[in-house]
């Protein structure tokens, strides 16, 4: 598994004690965000197998550990912001993370999701999500793409 001070999740808390004991299997995510955090960390360090085992066993199919697979060959995780979150605290049954994930593929792009999230018997599992509107930065702001320039500068519409 790859190395990291940080954990790529954003929470700005060292990987170690962060998503790692989720991802190794040590611990199970308390809760909905954690367990949302820990499957972007998962996209970060391509560990497919806990992406598998965290997706509701309902909604698993053969056909998504390929596609993950191909999709992570061509793509950088830039950086995970969470909108908001509803629940998914250790005594719910249910949650629901709207998060923005910003990545670079062939350009630029991000995931703007509303995840609903499921508890059984104590562990967290993802079970679909809803696609949102990308957010566009302000003018002014840095741009996604973590160029360094603002966004006007850089994707923005001139």
């Amino acid at each position: 598994m790859t190395t990291f001070s940080l954990c790529p999740c954003g929470s700005q808390r060292p990987f170690f004690s962060c998503c790692e004991p989720f991802l190794s299997g040590q611990k199970a995510a308390p809760t909905a965000e954690a367990l949302m955090r820990s499957r972007y960390t998962a996209y970060c360090t391509h560990n497919i197998d806990y992406l598998m085992v965290t997706h509701h066993p309902t909604k698993r199919a053969l056909s998504d550990r390929t596609a993950l697979s191909r999709s992570m060959q061509s793509t950088t995780w830039l950086g995970l912001q969470i909108l908001d979150t509803r629940q998914g605290q250790p005594d719910d049954e249910t949650g629901m993370v709207e998060f923005v994930a910003r990545f670079q593929a062939h350009q630029p792009g991000q995931i703007h999701e509303r995840s609903r999230f499921q508890q059984q018997k104590g562990r967290w599992f993802y079970l679909d999500g809803e696609h949102l509107p990308p957010i566009e930065p302000k003018r002014n702001d840095p741009c996604w793409c973590d160029s360094g320039k603002k966004y006007k500068q850089c994707h923005g519409k001139g």
